[in-house]
């Protein structure tokens, strides 16, 4: 007999199997890696929130201790994300918007505990809290970044979780160990810290450290710890989480970074890579309407890059100059990259948030201009990247409020959702099921299904 499925049912389990979902636990409405399947971002849900305040349409806020920049994923009925606490005081206050004079050379001198905090979806209970390691930091952070800010990653039957100076761990869904493998502590660009998260494919985990002493890229049985390839990378830091692209003719890795985008193959063997990125590189890449995007967009570079890129490429592909195409590239914006903040494409369109409060858009599959900068009424200063559903694009700038701007080739504001939040807010938010799971700095709610 056949089951007939619900028509949006049956697109979310279609989305899933194009992402190369690795284990049957996965269900559709689980939002298992960094903004979600495939990196994008967008949910086709109905009946997501898109009104909300500190006090209406909150199924529930649960305060969580510590700091962390991890997004929170969803598995099942539960909610995981990571958090790094100090035995005595508190880290120290990082103002918001873009500044220099955010480095430190030296590393907090007291114990800190390394934790994965799962909550019930549906309550905010904490049902467990597990700290992974004890210590004191060997490695020092920009105040505005943290120790946790690696977002998890799951099969639907484990969760894996990445701390860039520690280590690298598997646990149940219950919270119990499987395994660990200690990573040591690696320089980065003025001590920043890091921030690459790992992604999931078909048994493997592959994790990329961009740092200034020996960066690499490895993949990892899921299954055991064990490493089965690592490939040394001519790169410094950079903080951009990889992308494993499925397209109609491959299945690839793609890299991004400060020297060279790279591409690799599911063995490590490089198969093309492009130059023309700016100095730092953070956001993620992602794939819509058969093309790669990847953005760089250091503020104070002349290049700050969105390319759009076609499958099959080989060899060197990269533009020559004052070229926006070749036969690889369909189309580049010199200079239209955010900074911290990765792009979104929802519909035809590509959106782009750029960290000082200005929103563009561009045509997803020309690159041609839809509308310039446009100013988001009291948007300020931003750092998670923007997701969308029911026609609309939400934007969490880092004082908690969400500016809610209707998709389209028009601006126009629609609403602005503020959450009292005592601390910034950097985390990118999980869109589970009718549920908005977002964190701030002292708190996750969930936003919607009640």
């Amino acid at each position: 007999m056949i089951r007939r499925l619900p028509l949006l049912t049956f697109r979310l389990l279609i989305l899933g199997t194009l992402v190369g979902c690795s284990s049957p636990l996965v269900r559709a409405e689980d939002w298992t890696q960094f903004r979600g399947p495939m990196g994008r971002g967008v949910s086709d849900a109905v009946g997501l929130p898109d009104r909300w305040n500190e006090t209406d349409n909150i199924a529930w806020k649960t305060p969580i201790a510590g700091r962390g920049w991890s997004s929170p994923i969803v598995v099942g009925d539960r909610v995981f994300l990571t958090t790094v606490t100090r035995d005595t005081g508190k880290p120290e206050d990082a103002k918001p918007g873009l500044y220099f004079g955010g480095n430190r050379d030296k590393p907090a001198d007291t114990p800190h505990a390394w934790k994965v905090i799962c909550l019930n979806l549906n309550t905010g209970e904490v049902l467990w809290d597990k700290p992974l390691h004890q210590g004191k930091p060997q490695t020092s952070r920009h105040i505005k970044n943290s120790y946790a800010s690696e977002t998890p990653v799951s099969d639907g039957e484990r969760i894996y979780v990445l701390f860039g100076d520690v280590g690298m761990y598997c646990l149940t869904l219950d919270g119990d160990l499987v395994w660990e493998k200690p990573l040591p502590p690696c320089k980065t660009r003025f001590d920043w810290g890091t921030a690459a998260s790992p992604v999931l494919h078909d048994g493997r985990l592959y994790f990329v450290s961009d740092n200034e002493e020996a960066s690499y890229l490895a993949a990892i049985d899921a299954k055991t710890g064990e490493q089965i390839w690592r490939v040394d990378r001519d790169e410094k830091s950079n903080w951009a989480t990889p992308f494993i692209w499925e397209n109609e003719l491959r299945t690839e890795i793609i890299t991004p970074g400060t020297g060279r985008i790279r591409s690799y193959d599911l063995g490590g063997k490089q198969l093309y890579e492009l130059a023309g990125c700016s100095s730092i590189t953070i956001a993620t890449p992602y794939s819509a309407h058969g093309l790669l995007y990847v953005s760089s967009g250091y503020i104070n570079d002349k290049n700050r890059p969105i390319f759009a890129i076609r499958p099959g490429a080989s060899g060197d592909i990269s533009l020559g100059d004052d070229a926006t195409s070749n036969e690889f590239i369909a189309w580049c914006q010199p200079q239209g990259a955010p900074y911290n903040p990765s792009t979104l494409v929802y519909g035809d369109q590509l959106y782009v948030l750029y960290d000082r409060g200005l929103m563009a858009s561009y045509d997803a599959q020309t690159g041609e201009l839809i509308y310039e900068k446009q100013r988001i009424p009291q948007g300020r200063s931003f750092t998670s990247s923007p997701w969308a559903y029911n026609g609309k694009i939400f934007c969490l700038n880092e004082f908690g409020a969400t500016s809610v701007i209707k998709a389209g080739r028009d601006f126009q504001l629609l609403d602005a959702n503020e959450l009292q939040s005592e601390e910034l807010c950097m985390a990118t938010p999980a869109l589970a099921g009718l549920r908005l799971v977002l964190r701030t700095g002292d708190a996750v709610y969930c936003i919607g299904g009640k």
